[in-house]
């Protein structure tokens, strides 16, 4: 499966909430990759040409839809009064950013994920020598 590469791309629209002002809608491009089988990308275009990627594991998004899950920079959990959006949060050392957003988008976009890698089976996707070759390559301890 090493040589099959599937890419699933979905766009949504997340709403970053703030305490003093209202809503903000933000178009975000929610991607997954096969080969990195374990993690989905979000960017979140921010209208001056350039989009912040923040990447995360797949099963806490998931895991999120049902319940809070994560506990360090990102956080996924329904809102408590609508089941029908689920809140992520995003923390780093420049900022912090509550968005909330249709739970149904984010379900149908795991579900083709899902689709082209089930869950229990990432790791037959995974190409261990060109991702250790990567990593070597890499390694500031080799320069």
């Amino acid at each position: 499966m090493r040589d099959e590469h599937t890419v699933i791309c979905s766009p949504a629209v997340f709403e970053l909430i703030t305490d003093d002002a209202p809503a903000v809608r933000v178009k975000v491009d929610l991607t997954y990759h096969s080969r990195d089988p374990f993690a989905v990308q979000a960017s979140f275009r921010t209208g001056h040409g350039s989009a912040v990627d923040w990447v995360f594991a797949r099963d806490l998004l998931h895991d999120g839809l049902i319940t809070p899950s994560g506990s360090g920079d990102v956080r996924v959990r329904p809102v408590a009064h609508d089941p029908n959006r689920v809140q992520l949060e995003l923390s780093s050392p420049s900022g912090h950013a509550v968005f909330t957003t249709c739970a149904q988008t984010l379900g149908e976009f795991l579900h083709r994920t899902f689709d082209a890698v089930p869950p229990g089976r990432e790791y037959s996707w995974l190409d261990f020598e060109s991702a250790l070759s990567e990593l070597l390559h890499n390694d500031p301890a080799r320069d």
